[in-house]
């Protein structure tokens, strides 16, 4: 891959638009050879339990559930972060594919060489 992006998502369903967009721009980042991470923060956990965007589909947009299993598919990676996700008592058995549950210093290693980023 040319290079490392990253897309930090803190909304799920609590702002379906922002959580859309974001894999959107994931796609097209991973789509681009970029070594892409989505890292899911705050409400945008959520988003890594199976079922949780199966019913999202914000308008002109493919489902949300489609564009993270492209994702996915394409060797896109989802940084789950640890303390939110242990706040918010989800289920490691349920992760979607793709996802990993990490630590800052997880994050920190992949910016550390030089890595844009856009936050939603």
């Amino acid at each position: 891959m040319s290079g490392k992006f990253l897309i930090s998502l803190t909304h799920g369903l609590d702002n379906t638009d922002k959580a859309t967009v974001a894999f959107v721009i994931a796609n097209a980042a991973v789509a681009s050879d970029k070594d892409t991470i989505v890292f899911l923060s705050i409400e945008g956990t959520r988003l890594a339990q199976k079922g949780a965007a199966d019913a999202v589909h914000e308008e002109g947009f493919a489902p949300l559930k489609e564009l993270m299993d492209n994702f996915a598919k394409a060797g896109g990676k989802m940084f789950v972060c640890s303390p939110c996700f242990k706040k918010r008592k989800l289920d490691e058995e349920q992760l979607v594919d793709g996802a990993a549950i990490v630590g800052g210093a997880k994050l920190v290693e992949f910016m550390s060489e030089g890595c844009p980023s856009v936050s939603y």
